[in-house]
């Protein structure tokens, strides 16, 4: 299978290539040159399948230049119920007859999401550097959990440096004293200032410096690397299969969302003919994406306009994975993304699909809508009191959305975010006590801290990159 940009001037490459490219050559983001499709009869023999054998087999549709035998390891040493706290890795929890299931997505090392797909990437890229003989150094930007799921994922791993950037002061102290409490000597914060569309700008800037890149062996981790967006979809296969009995029944799925990554994957595994009737895309304040799904415009905000809220891992207004859902709306047509993503965003902060376009939003199975901080806290309090279940404020986002949009019949699965204790101050505010800290982590938050503060200065981030690998 090779891998095509989205902005169509790229040769399609194969898999390990893109896996420690990141962006494409051209600006662009990797997509397979056609998603692969799974009949009634492979999802039967899913049904069978433990989650480790099922994402051999879903990985394995998109990977073919990595052996069988390498793969099964990579992720049978991936997805165990010693990382992941269970041996379902991913269960699901019903909110009582609500019709609404919540996915743990959650249980992972650093207890949000993210582990799902970055404790696969740091094997998948420590496998493949061993086999070149080559080490990567990856620059990262986060708004909350990427970047400690990264760093506990590559964290003395052989050949990989780890350079993240976080907007300064503008995540929970549980997110912050995650990451910069780490002290191995791969890993280094940078805390910009400025908010994570700064950060992620740079990211991109340097990016596409193809000179910098190459001669500093730059690679991503965040979800605009396609590996991790993979490794996300197999998570949509598994709640599909859990939550059906067979394969005439369909079920929707409710996503917590800003960078569009997490749903980008439900819409792959929709892609594939995995039977999900709506993808709802559930937004806090910064409701960049639920304002193009209503409107057909997607208008980018200044950091003056993106708004500090209590589910601060969705405080985005670019959306990086959104240009990978565009290209697919627009017919593939690489050259009409470069036009939006490329030049109207530079010119204008926003763009308009065509009416034509916009009709076809509904065949792709989009729905969005807006969260506010009076509706997770009202959530988080009001899902504790009649089912005893704690949910983080981004899960509480979604299952507010859900709610709106749960059918009679139909399945919602919201996806676990993070977990309660990384947000202490909103979980005591609509519950009147703090989360619990599992035992693991506790005194994280008085361990020394370890980050260098910097302006959002592309040159900057160039100049401490160049220094630490020189």
């Amino acid at each position: 299978m090779k891998y095509v940009s989205t902005r169509g001037d790229a040769t399609p490459q194969p898999f390990c290539d893109i896996l420690l490219e990141g962006l494409a050559p051209d600006g662009g983001l990797y997509l397979p040159e056609t998603y692969p499709t799974v009949d009634d009869a492979t999802l039967t023999r899913w049904r069978r399948l433990g989650y480790a054998d099922l994402a051999v087999e879903v990985l394995g549709l998109f990977i073919d230049d990595i052996p069988d035998d390498e793969l099964r390891r990579i992720v049978e040493e991936t997805y165990t119920a010693e990382r992941f706290g269970t041996p379902d890795i991913t269960p699901l929890r019903p909110l009582g007859d609500s019709g609404i299931l919540v996915q743990e997505l959650s249980n992972g090392p650093t207890l949000a999401f993210k582990d799902m797909a970055m404790q696969l990437l740091g094997a998948l890229f420590e496998y493949e550097l061993g086999r070149r003989g080559e080490t990567l150094n990856i620059l990262g930007a986060t708004s909350g959990d990427t970047g400690s799921a990264a760093e506990y994922a590559m964290r003395g791993r052989d050949g990989i440096r780890v350079f993240m950037l976080t907007p300064e002061g503008r995540m929970s102290p549980f997110q912050q004293a995650q990451m910069f409490s780490l002290t191995d000597p791969n890993i280094h914060n940078i805390a910009v200032a400025g908010v994570f569309d700064d950060a992620q700008d740079i990211v991109k800037a340097v990016s596409n410096d193809l000179a910098f890149k190459r001669a500093h062996r730059i690679g991503t981790v965040n979800s605009i690397n396609w590996a991790r967006l993979v490794a996300q979809v197999v998570y949509y296969v598994a709640g599909y299969l859990r939550a059906t009995t067979d394969n005439d029944q369909a079920v929707s799925f409710t996503v917590p969302s800003g960078n569009f990554g997490n749903v980008c994957a439900g819409h792959v595994a929709r892609s594939m003919g995995v039977p999900i009737d709506k993808l709802v895309v559930a937004t806090n304040e910064n409701n960049v994406l639920a304002e193009f799904f209503a409107t057909g415009t997607y208008r980018v905000r200044s950091g003056a306009e993106t708004h500090e809220t209590s589910s601060p891992s969705m405080d985005i207004s670019k959306a990086s994975n959104f240009e990978r859902f565009v290209f697919d709306l627009v017919g593939r047509d690489g050259d009409r993304v470069r036009g939006l993503f490329g030049e109207a965003l530079a010119t204008d902060g926003s763009f308009s699909v065509t009416p034509e376009e916009f009709d076809r939003v509904a065949s792709f199975g989009f729905l969005a809508d807006t969260s506010t901080h009076a509706d997770r806290v009202a959530t988080i309090e009001a899902t504790w009191a009649q089912h005893g279940s704690l949910v983080d404020p981004h899960t509480a986002d979604g299952l507010t959305v859900a709610a709106r949009h749960v059918a009679d019949g139909v399945p919602m699965i919201v996806l676990e975010t993070a977990l309660p204790a990384k947000f202490a101050a909103t979980i005591h505010e609509a519950i009147g006590r703090e989360p619990e800290i599992p035992e693991r982590l506790a005194g994280l938050l008085d361990l020394p801290q370890r980050v260098r503060a910097m302006d959002a200065d592309v040159s900057q981030v160039k100049a401490f990159i160049a220094e630490t690998c020189a």
